[in-house]
């Protein structure tokens, strides 16, 4: 029998560290950051000593190359605390970093991976823009060649890790041309923080992730040189799908560890309440709340494990990541709002960390493709009939 649902050691002993972590050095500062909008270098560069940036990196860049289910792992504990420490995670590995270690040549590699997987720096994926959601073909932002310099004009908006102090490039994704079809051609291009004409800019008033970087780019003639493109020119379009495939199984990790984090809430809250006389919990009604957030977090902790299987054994794995994506962050949304629910008024207050849960679990619901858009990629996949976007 190949069936296997136990973890490795290593695995446990990965998830016993970043708990341990989360729950130290995080939990006691999480909703202070979050108060303040706070984005925390120091938590950042912690992540990156325990090694959990180079998790799927090869030891040749300054990873530990120990795989996608070991960086869903971290991702998951890390969400289970505080969604906006897990974002910076998240963000840094699937988005950042991703596209530079799979797609760039060996020189772009040697220069800007080596401090991302330390945590010392952190990378962006420049695609949303104010008229370029879900629809990412319809990006605007254009780059030409003049002479040996790629000139890019456009803007971004919602870049997670675009805009911090330790924020050191970006990549842009801009149309450079037309395909032969007619269509956009899409391409990629490094751009590094600080270069000129390259503004960033950090967005606040967020509902959510508020101690996590959220910025808004723009591009005014910005040069940089024609060595910067990543990969081929017109490969833009499937490098960003690619880097989504990886990106879903990041957020599913959230999902999944914010539920857990908020099932534990509720689930300590309904021992220590008392009314009529009992624990909260001992009502029926109550009780079925928590047996069905359990069964569902378990529910969604094997589609992601699968998924991520898949991919650590090179097999495909879209289909399954979009499925992952959409029931871990659904079961995050149900899961918060059963945790709320169970501790009444109190549930909506800041002095109980389920509120920061109930605010984070929407994003996961938008966040690198829709819901809705996770249900087209999966009818795409399974043959329903219609044009897919």
């Amino acid at each position: 029998m190949a069936l296997d649902f136990d973890l490795t050691e290593e695995h446990n002993m990965l998830r016993k560290m970043v708990r341990t972590f989360a729950e130290k050095e995080i939990a006691p500062v999480a909703q202070e950051l979050d108060d303040k909008e706070e984005f925390s270098i120091l938590l950042t560069n912690r992540m990156g000593e325990l090694g959990l940036f180079g998790l799927c990196v090869s030891e040749e860049y300054g990873g530990s190359d120990m795989g996608y289910l070991s960086y869903i792992i971290a991702t998951e504990e890390i969400a289970r605390i505080d969604g906006s420490q897990a974002a910076t995670l998240a963000a840094g590995c699937s988005l950042g970093i991703s596209p530079i270690y799979y797609f760039g040549n060996d020189d772009q590699k040697s220069q800007w991976l080596p401090d991302l997987v330390t945590g010392k720096t952190l990378a962006s994926f420049g695609l949303t823009e104010p008229d370029a959601g879900s629809d990412a073909g319809a990006t605007k932002t254009t780059a030409y060649l003049e002479g040996d310099r790629w000139v890019i004009n456009g803007s971004k908006i919602f870049i997670t890790n675009s805009s911090t102090e330790i924020s050191a490039i970006c990549v842009v994704q801009a149309v450079t041309g037309k395909s032969q079809d007619g269509s956009k051609e899409l391409s990629c291009i490094l751009v590094p923080n600080g270069t000129p004409e390259f503004v960033a800019k950090p967005m606040h008033g967020k509902m959510v992730w508020r101690a996590s970087n959220t910025g808004e780019l723009y591009f005014k003639d910005c040069r940089v040189p024609k060595k910067n493109l990543l990969g081929k020119r017109g490969e833009g379009f499937h490098q960003m799908l690619e880097t989504l495939d990886g990106g879903r199984l990041s957020i599913g990790a959230m999902g999944l560890g914010g539920a857990q984090g908020a099932f534990e809430c509720a689930m300590k809250y309904s021992h220590e309440r008392e009314q009529f006389g009992r624990p909260i919990g001992s009502f029926q009604v109550n009780a079925f709340k928590l047996a069905d957030m359990y069964t569902e977090i378990e529910m969604a902790r094997l589609l992601l494990y699968k998924a991520c299987w898949l991919a650590d054994n090179k097999r495909p794995f879209s289909k399954e990541s979009a499925m992952a994506k959409l029931v871990c962050s659904e079961t995050y949304h149900r899961v918060a709002n059963h945790a709320v629910q169970l501790h009444g008024g109190y549930g909506l207050m800041k002095e109980y960390p389920v509120e920061r849960h109930y605010r984070n679990q929407k994003l996961l619901d938008i966040g690198e493709g829709t819901s809705e858009v996770q249900r087209i990629v999966i009818a795409r996949h399974i043959g329903v009939p219609g044009k897919a976007l």
